[in-house]
């Protein structure tokens, strides 16, 4: 994996693309050393931390797309900060 690079830019989606492809990075290498380690709790612990940025990854993606997902404001439920 390569170092973290920052976006030169003030639109929050170019930063959000930039963090949402560290995150898939880090979901894949998670998936590489399942089969490296032996133990049947590390290997949990990598499958949990894939499914966990998973669900960040599609966050992100939502939040880019302006999907309705969690980014949906109605009135039964508060604006995320």
């Amino acid at each position: 994996m390569e170092s973290i690079k920052r976006v030169d830019s003030s639109d929050p989606k170019e930063h959000a693309q930039n963090i949402e492809r560290y995150i898939y990075e880090l979901k894949l290498f998670c998936h590489e050393e399942i089969s490296v380690v032996t133990d049947p709790k590390a290997k949990a612990l990598f499958e949990t931390t894939a499914e966990v940025l998973g669900g960040l990854e599609k966050a992100f993606s939502d939040y880019q797309s302006e999907d309705m997902g969690a980014w949906v404001n109605d009135e039964n439920r508060p604006t995320p900060m």
